[in-house]
């Protein structure tokens, strides 16, 4: 399995066997479960549809809850489909846990951010501000936004003042430092998006497959010398 759902419980530090303080995150990571496929021949690519957490049966509408029924599995809160090669490995029901991923693994991470309201443009583009001098009368203010004759309108993609957060971000390749299975945890080095509670989804990063090979840094540094 390429991923699955989790929620973020909040972040906490652990130190490495070199006593190194490394701030990390805890990920609730499922269980999640098979609720169905995609093939090739009816819908012309190849997924397994992932359910996580459980919600109400009199929060579900009729026509959901029916497929639930007709599956035979409680209804779950989150519902995403995740891409995989051979769909027919998994039928209906099965469980996929935290055990999909191993101490020095790499992941990606996504999740919404934390939203912050409407923001100026010093907070949301990071400007440098105006002259701070009391008589600047230009500390925090926008400036101009474009020439009056020419091109005589702004830009589309002018930086401005407006809402800031509550998007979608992915944080990739973070080092996972722990695995709890009985505990469904999973510890990863570093930040996530999202505040306490939200959902996320884990997967295997793209850019790093695997932790690096003991050994070779000793290696490149013998080199150098």
């Amino acid at each position: 399995m390429a991923g699955m759902m989790g929620k973020k419980l909040g972040m906490t530090n652990v130190f490495d066997q070199e006593g190194r303080f490394i701030p990390v995150t805890l990920i609730e990571a499922g269980p999640c479960f098979v609720l169905g496929a995609r093939t090739k021949e009816k819908e012309g690519y190849t997924a397994v549809i992932l359910g996580y957490g459980e919600k109400k049966s009199s929060k579900v509408k009729t026509p959901q809850k029916k497929w639930f029924d007709k599956i035979k599995v409680s209804p779950k809160k989150i519902i995403k489909e995740i891409r995989v090669d051979d769909p027919s490995s998994c039928k209906v029901g099965d469980k996929v846990d935290v055990s999909i991923f191993k101490t020095g693994d790499y992941v990606d991470v996504t999740g919404t951010t934390i939203g912050k309201g409407f923001q100026g443009g010093l907070k949301r583009w990071h400007w440098s501000g105006g002259e701070s001098g009391h008589g600047s009368m230009h500390h925090r203010a926008p400036g101009s936004i474009g020439g009056s004759s020419d091109p005589s309108r702004v830009f589309k993609g002018q930086h401005m003042p407006g809402h800031m957060g509550a998007v979608k971000k992915t944080m990739q390749s973070l080092e996972v430092m722990g695995v709890e299975r009985d505990k469904s945890l999973l510890t990863v080095k570093g930040s996530v998006p999202g505040h306490k509670g939200s959902f996320l989804f884990i997967r295997h990063a793209k850019k790093k497959k695997s932790k690096r090979v003991p050994g070779t840094e000793e290696k490149k540094d013998e080199k150098t010398k």
